[in-house]
């Protein structure tokens, strides 16, 4: 029985998923395609959402009305803001998350979701019209032999295509321990002209929490008062559960040494290159050598369950070598492996051969997301799926793609990336990728991005009233801190000693709270317990004459509650330099924004350098911004652009 649908994505990862719920409650007519129904939505490495860099991208997924946000508040065994001392623009929420939980309460989400349908299978290849000029996507076919008919196709295998999982020096084919390759995609994209390279990645071992001496390890809890992920009010407040320390020592490293020619990495036998910012542990000991130590948390799997994953002991080195190293370890000495680590191997897809749509440059309505552009993580790839599920279901409507810019946002800063760099190593999300990253804050992700949701269609009436009245909140509170003064009377001062700040004259709670060490908790103590009124310089005046100068005000009741108290202080706090960032995105736009003509040959263009000549040509960018930004491409070269654009321009050519 042939099928119709407007968007097929194929794969039920972190991408897969957000890319069908945003394609779907688009209006678009979507299918769902799982090798396993079991395992949508898998946390197949580390049961967590978030960290640095990474939690912006799920506060981002959010504010546009996405899956990921609410998925983890929904499902956390503990909640923790990472960098808390540090400045705002790399502050990050973390998620430790129930592994089976997290993928049940998305499966049963997206099973609800009107026009999404969800299909176990196997694809094996492509249906593709082709003409002289060109080529367009029709569907896909399956292993068992069906045709699919599709108007748009989303690509979000993840680890499987061609799939290999190396356990020392044995190996086997898998896209994940225990679970089937998927062959026949890589050969039928490689046919229509893509070309594929193979990456590896890694998974440490897990343990029976039942055999681990957890009383002489270090706990660590989340925060008592957590942060969410979700803009959205309400988040359930669940219990938390610990995790916890441990350290390798000198014996883990010298086992590690001993058995390095046992490692498929060191052997030669796998020869692409794994993420940098997630080396397995023979790595660490090999390239760190001066450190003695390394930490490693054992955080738990979920709540009906005593498996614990060893983070940071990634390692594709033989089972008996893993147990050796686990049993290194303080606390482990009688610990259990339940499930070996190992490394997989796999297909992807270099970036360069798509769009900032995420859409094929050389098949119409072909889209890709997630490990198989090359990247890492689960929030990378969820963050890629909703923009190949946002500009599948606009392309379907025959509507422009929906673009994401670098200073608007990590979701641009990560795709532009991943389409005008070529890499040669999984991509990671890091604070330090953005030139932005001051304005591109996790806690304003809502203020970016959630009237762009609402404009596209993802955000519902109840997320729009939310965020709107969040904004009148803000609104009302700066005014209230620039209308309000406190008088510098003992009560004032003794409050702001403990801040080890002092006043001599009037001052409003706004130009108070510019100060270092000033906190929003210091203008909520002034508020409730001093004189802090709405009155002129004159009125103020007038009554500390009439005031003795130990008198104390009771405490005020209209002070504003439940207002966003940390964006209001990072807004005041860094005004200045946020102007002066956003000064330097207007210039930089100018010349961003410059479009480069598609009738331009960069390979006839003589004053070019010769790399500039053929990554132009490869990549083919649409802005002199994304030219810029391609490695081998010199300022010089840049000019050399401008210089012909403007020669067409002034021959009449509309650029």
């Amino acid at each position: 029985m042939d099928r119709f649908y407007d968007v097929i994505v194929v794969g039920a990862g972190h991408s897969g998923c957000e890319a069908a719920h945003a394609s779907a409650k688009l209006g678009a007519k979507t299918l769902l395609l799982a090798l396993n129904l079991d395992t949508i939505a898998l946390m197949p490495c580390n049961p967590a959402v978030g960290g640095p860099a990474k939690s912006h991208l799920v506060k981002e997924i959010d504010a546009l009305g996405g899956l990921m946000g609410i998925a983890a508040d929904a499902t956390y065994l503990q909640l923790k803001t990472l960098n808390a001392s540090k400045g705002p623009a790399v502050r990050s929420l973390r998620a430790q998350s129930d592994k089976k939980e997290y993928s049940m309460w998305v499966k049963n989400y997206l099973e609800n979701i009107p026009g999404l349908d969800i299909y176990q299978a196997m694809i094996t290849g492509l249906i593709v019209e082709e003409t002289s000029q060109s080529k367009r996507i029709k569907g896909v076919e399956t292993s068992l032999g069906e045709k699919v008919y599709g108007k748009t196709v989303i690509i979000t295998t993840g680890t499987f295509l061609s799939g290999k999982v190396h356990v020392g020096l044995k190996s086997n084919s898998a896209g994940r321990a225990g679970e089937f390759a998927a062959y026949g995609l890589t050969d039928s994209l490689v046919s229509l002209g893509f070309k594929s390279k193979r990456l590896k990645t890694g998974t440490p071992p897990r343990l029976d929490g039942r055999a681990i001496n957890f009383s002489i390890l270090e706990e660590h809890w989340g925060d008592e008062n957590p942060s969410f992920f979700s803009f959205l009010p309400d988040r359930p407040i669940r219990k938390q559960i610990p995790c916890y320390l441990t350290r390798t020592n000198e014996k883990t490293h010298e086992i590690i040494r001993a058995n390095l020619d046992k490692s498929p990495i060191y052997a030669g036998i796998i020869e692409c290159v794994g993420p940098r910012y997630c080396p397995s542990i023979e790595d660490k000991v090999v390239r760190f050598k001066d450190k003695l130590s390394h930490h490693l948390f054992l955080e738990p799997e979920g709540r009906h369950t005593n498996e614990i994953y060893l983070q940071g002991c990634s390692t594709s080195l033989p089972i008996e070598v893993q147990w050796e190293i686990v049993r290194s370890l303080p606390g482990l000495e009688n610990a259990l492996i339940i499930r070996p680590a190992y490394a997989v191997e796999y297909d992807y897809f270099p970036g360069t051969q798509f769009n900032h749509a995420l859409m094929s440059k050389n098949v119409k309505g072909l889209f890709i997301a997630g490990q198989v552009l090359g990247t890492s993580g689960y929030e990378e790839a969820a963050a890629q799926g909703i923009v190949a599920g946002i500009n599948a279901g606009r392309d379907v409507k025959d509507l422009e793609p929906l673009i994401f810019e670098r200073n608007s946002s990590y979701i641009g800063t990560l795709i532009d990336d991943l389409v005008t760099k070529e890499m040669d190593e999984p991509y990671r999300m890091l604070t330090s990728r953005s030139e932005y990253r001051l304005l591109l804050r996790q806690d304003n992700a809502d203020q970016r991005l959630t009237l762009l949701g609402r404009e596209i269609g993802l955000v519902d009436d109840f997320r729009w009233k939310i965020f709107n009245e969040k904004m009148e909140k803000m609104k009302n509170e700066k005014l209230r801190l620039e209308k309000t003064k406190v008088t510098p009377i003992a009560e004032v001062n003794n409050i702001l000693a403990k801040y080890d700040s002092q006043i001599e004259e009037p001052m409003s709670l706004l130009e108070l709270l510019k100060r270092p060490g000033i906190t929003y908790e210091c203008i909520k103590e002034l508020s409730q317990g001093v004189i802090a009124r709405s009155m002129s310089d004159e009125a103020i005046s007038k009554t500390l004459e009439r005031l003795p100068r130990q008198d104390f005000v009771p405490p005020r009741n209209d002070v504003v509650s439940n207002i966003p108290e940390f964006e209001i202080e990072t807004e005041v706090k860094y005004e200045g330099y946020i102007n002066r960032q956003l000064s330097q995105i207007s210039q930089q736009d100018k010349i961003e924004k410059i479009k480069i003509p598609l009738s331009i040959d960069f390979k006839s263009l003589i004053h070019l350098s010769n790399e500039a000549r053929e990554k132009l040509d490869k990549i083919k960018p649409i802005t002199i911004g994304q030219a810029s930004r391609i490695g081998g491409v010199s300022p010089a070269d840049i000019a050399v652009l401008l210089s012909n654009i403007k020669q067409l321009q002034l021959a009449g050519l509309k650029v």
